[in-house]
């Protein structure tokens, strides 16, 4: 993840997420959609600040679904490598 293209990540990011929203999609409301959607792009981004808010935000405001997110394999793989970029 650390060393991939950035077209590379985006995509592993998107599937990742996706993935999440298969698993949960049908108990998110609006408000948690735009949480991950936030988070969606941050991490595609690569946009650590952002990252970190909305991890926050949703783990205040959607403690369900942010551990939803924590426990999800891909998803915790893809925070993991983040986190080795600094972010």
């Amino acid at each position: 993840m650390v060393d991939k293209p950035r077209e590379e990540h985006e995509k592993d990011v998107h599937e990742s997420f996706d993935s999440l929203h298969a698993q949960v999609g049908d108990r998110i409301d609006e408000s948690g959609r735009e949480a991950i959607e936030k988070l969606r792009a941050a991490a595609a981004a690569r946009d650590g600040a952002a990252l970190r808010a909305g991890l926050k935000e949703l783990r205040d405001r959607h403690g369900w679904l942010y551990r939803e997110l924590a426990a999800h394999p891909r998803l915790a793989n893809l925070l993991d490598d983040l986190a080795l970029l600094g972010l």
